[in-house]
């Protein structure tokens, strides 16, 4: 009999992942789905991306490449740091993986031992919590629900901090609830860091260039903070890049070099026409993301107007990324067909069956009482998609 380890069995499967599986399953049987589950920009990579990638192939950069990645790929994303984020990372605190999971993984296993406590804002992303736990750390969860923006103060931070925590993991924009934190959230947060050096903050920044409120604001921009975070970074969402798969950090020095033996013993480099494709987009002033960042605030504005004329849902104004995150508390204990909903899970079960939309359940995230909703496809099908849902829960008794 095979026996599967005590680690793997403690792991939750990722619940984007799970329903856009079981949509898959039904489109399969014919059923006409709408796939809102996964977080993947529906737009193509840019030609002049691509065409970097063609002319890496013909030139034959197609072998080993060093772990961290090409030195001048981490030269242009030294530059992008400074240019987008008055951020100062030379080239060996930089070092660039096989997308922002595995630069997240690399962080963790770099840095948290058995028993060490990891401060994790809810809703979070969901892979961060497994991965913590993989590394035999702690999460410690603080939750930030609907009325507060889903977004934690530096008192909240502080009162959850012990003489256990490790490191401190959030995103902005975030994912799963679009909110953004401003320069005086950050600053606010970073008083309280500063007060409490051995705690490492990961500030997940992937989302930063589909951002309808202004500038975006890194966590490391704080001088007295700057060697306590670690900014994580990609291509797969504003360069819609998802398939190639590269991610980035800067780090305090010793963490990169960490990052980098980790990752040396678990897939060395990413992909050596990614990387040269990825100077490109690294070295492309992102004023050219315009149109597409202003595609995905029109869907937003479009889905919220839907969303708020359903009764029961409670919607935020999400300032980023691409996804809505409705509180939908008040359609639990309410039924269809003599089957009643109890959380957000099942609501989203009974959507994708009675409804053919597929989202995902807010436990994943963090937060029971939501459910995610990507607002990464046409307007035809969004406006299809919210009268769906809107038909669907008009059902529940």
């Amino acid at each position: 009999m095979i026996q599967l380890s005590e680690r793997l069995l403690a792991m939750e499967e990722s619940a984007t992942i799970a329903m856009a599986k079981k949509s898959r399953e039904l489109k399969s049987q014919g059923k006409d789905v709408i796939s809102l589950s996964l977080g993947e920009p529906d737009f193509h990579t840019p030609d002049f991306i691509k065409q970097a990638a063609v002319e890496a192939l013909e030139q034959n950069f197609t072998t080993y490449t060093p772990v961290p990645g090409y030195d001048d790929l981490r030269d242009s994303i030294s530059r992008k740091f400074l240019r987008d984020n008055k951020l100062s990372y030379s080239k060996d605190q930089i070092v660039v993986s096989t997308g922002a999971k595995q630069s997240i993984a690399n962080l963790v296993l770099s840095l948290i031992n058995p028993g060490d406590e990891v401060i994790i804002p809810a809703p979070y992303w969901v892979s961060y919590l497994e991965i913590v736990k993989v590394a035999e750390g702690i999460p410690v969860v603080i939750s930030a629900g609907i009325d507060k923006d889903f977004k934690i103060t530096g008192a909240d931070l502080e009162a959850a901090i012990t003489p256990k925590t490790k490191m401190l993991m959030f995103s902005t924009p975030c994912n799963p609830t679009g909110s953004v934190y401003s320069k005086a959230e950050l600053q606010d947060i970073a008083r309280v860091l500063a007060k409490y050096p051995q705690v490492i903050a990961m500030s997940d920044e992937i989302y930063e260039h589909i951002n309808f409120i202004g500038q975006h604001e890194s966590l490391a921009q704080f001088p007295e903070i700057y060697d306590q975070v670690v900014t994580v970074n990609g291509v797969s969402k504003a360069w819609a890049m998802t398939g190639w798969r590269l991610g980035y950090i800067g780090a305090p020095k010793a963490i990169a070099t960490a990052c980098d033996k980790v990752q040396g013993q678990f897939t060395s480099a990413t992909c050596s026409i990614t990387q040269r494709a990825t100077i490109s987009a690294m070295d492309a002033d992102p004023s050219i993301l315009k149109d597409m960042i202003g595609a995905f605030e029109s869907r937003r504005n479009l889905v919220l107007e839907g969303l708020r004329k359903i009764p029961g849902l409670k919607v935020n104004q999400p300032g980023g990324a691409f996804y809505v995150f409705p509180d939908c508390s008040s359609y639990f204990g309410k039924s269809y067909r003599g089957q009643t909903i109890q959380n957000s899970d099942e609501l989203c079960m009974y959507l994708l069956e009675v409804g053919l939309v597929a989202c995902v359940g807010g436990a994943a995230f963090g937060d029971p009482n939501c459910f995610r909703l990507s607002y990464a496809a046409s307007k035809e099908t969004l406006q299809k998609a919210v009268e769906r849902i809107s038909t669907a829960l008009a059902q529940l008794r």
